[in-house]
């Protein structure tokens, strides 16, 4: 199973690089797949690339459905 997930982008640096914030954990990914990106940006991340752009809403929902399943999963449900 694959699993890509929402990040937001805190840094840009060079080479199509950015420093993005996964709940707290700090990465660096590459950009090179998008077109554009910018600071405060939320984007879906997999395997150290932005795959795409996604409103933060969309991240914030995604990102609390994440830590139920991990809730869930601690809980043996």
């Amino acid at each position: 199973m694959c699993l890509a997930i929402p990040a937001e982008v805190i840094d840009l640096l060079p080479d199509e690089m950015a420093r993005v914030s996964l709940d707290g954990i700090l990465k660096t990914i590459s950009v090179g797949l998008l077109d554009e990106v910018a600071v405060g940006d939320y984007v879906i991340v997999h395997v150290g690339h932005a795959l795409a752009r996604i409103d933060e809403v969309e991240a914030q929902r995604t990102l609390a459905l994440l830590a139920e399943m991990g809730v869930a999963a601690e809980e043996g449900r």
